[in-house]
């Protein structure tokens, strides 16, 4: 008997493995529909519906070229989005939607990000842990192996964005 669970053990352990695997290559996709998704519930002001909408990444090339992918000939409203990808933090345009890997050190490049945006209109996300405490507005995290976000309005009323109550209702911790 123990030989029998010993064998089933080592054949269900390839499955194990390679369904590790796989989910840990969608987390980019899954950030991307989700990134694209906030965006329906911000209030966004004015100004900010003017000309294209812009997402940046930064130092994330798989949620880059997702998003490129998943954006491909949609508009935000009557707004074409484009996607731009930042290799440093020095180079941050102007855009809507500012992404953060988690390559990014917020602890210490957060005053940078904030004058790079110009005190914008601009919804930071992120994925680091603690990153909420920086100055991101939208934070993934993983909790249970599963792909969470935590939501800070103070955040991101301090760049005059508002978050809708139902996105709220999603997340998995908010901070007011």
């Amino acid at each position: 008997m123990k030989k029998f669970i010993f064998l089933v053990s080592i054949l269900l352990l390839p499955i194990s493995i390679f369904g590790q695997v796989q989910g840990q290559y969608q987390v980019p996709k899954y950030k991307s529909v989700f990134t694209l998704s906030f965006m329906r519930y911000i209030g966004w002001p004015e100004e900010t519906k003017q000309g294209d909408f812009v997402i940046g990444v930064v130092k994330s090339n798989e949620v880059a070229e997702w998003l490129r992918s998943l954006s491909k000939g949609k508009k935000f409203g009557f707004q074409n989005i484009i996607i731009k990808e930042f290799r440093s933090l020095n180079d941050i345009t102007d855009c809507q939607v500012l992404f953060l890997s988690q390559y990014v050190n917020l602890l210490k490049y957060a005053s940078t990000i904030v004058d790079k945006i110009g005190g914008k209109n601009t919804l930071i996300v992120s994925e680091k842990n603690g990153a909420t405490k920086f100055g991101s507005m939208i934070n993934f995290v993983i909790k249970d192996n599963k792909l969470k976000f935590e939501i800070h309005k103070a955040n991101a009323s301090k760049f005059g964005l508002q978050i809708s109550s139902k996105l709220g209702g999603m997340a998995s911790a908010i901070i007011l």
